[in-house]
């Protein structure tokens, strides 16, 4: 994993500009398969990974992808973030809607690119589907429906 970390700081063209390291999660609790930790000042970061309780099926290839997408989209996350707190009153539902709607497009966002990256230069190109199998399927969804007249 460290090679893959390597390789992709590289091809993103995070490294030089930032000061970057991978580290393991080893405590078994902890529920997320990734993330990252982000000092933009100092321009250094952290990427999280979870060796302790992977997901079933996860591409480790994708989620290094996936985070380290996160860097390059820090600075319009930043400058949305700062846009939504001086246009919306805290605790609003105008600023919860905001932060849902902006929150749900920017890892749609890192998602997709993370994919396109992976699927022109990734050693495994496997999706993970984790996600999927917790939702329900369109037929439950569909029979829920059916019923209303």
């Amino acid at each position: 994993m460290t090679a893959l970390f390597e390789k992709y700081i590289r091809k993103l063209r995070i490294t030089p500009t930032w000061d970057i390291r991978l580290e393991f999660v080893e405590d078994p609790a902890w529920p997320k398969t990734g993330d990252i930790k982000i000092d933009c000042a100092d321009r250094k970061a952290i990427i999280l990974l979870n060796i302790a309780n992977p997901k079933r099926e996860e591409n480790f290839e994708e989620i290094i992808v996936h985070e380290l997408m996160h860097i390059k989209m820090y600075p319009l996350d930043q400058v949305t973030k700062s846009l939504i707190v001086n246009c919306f009153e805290e605790g609003s539902a105008a600023n919860k809607f905001a932060y849902e709607q902006f929150f749900t497009t920017l890892e749609q966002t890192v998602e997709e690119l993370a994919k396109c990256f992976l699927l022109e230069f990734g050693e495994n190109k496997e999706l993970s589907y984790g996600r999927c199998r917790q939702e329900m399927s369109f037929n439950d969804l569909y029979d829920g429906l059916k019923n209303i007249d």
